[in-house]
């Protein structure tokens, strides 16, 4: 998991996201495929779910950041 923090603190603010629209659509695909009986991988669910808080981590630690 610190990998991808450190390459998602590598990233601009645009890139940020763009990444988390991108993780919130896949979350909705694991969810619907969840819903129907299709999910191959269900702790990809978790995995999303916590990337996603990294990059809103990321994300308020910058603004705050830019306050001060």
């Amino acid at each position: 998991m610190k990998k991808i923090t450190k390459e998602i603190r590598d990233l601009s603010e645009v890139e940020l996201q763009n990444r988390a629209a991108e993780l919130k659509q896949e979350l909705f695909n694991l969810r619907f495929q969840l819903a129907v009986n299709q999910l191959d991988n269900p702790t990809r669910i978790k995995a999303v779910k916590k990337e996603i808080a990294v990059i809103k981590t990321i994300q308020r630690e910058r603004e705050l950041a830019a306050k001060s």
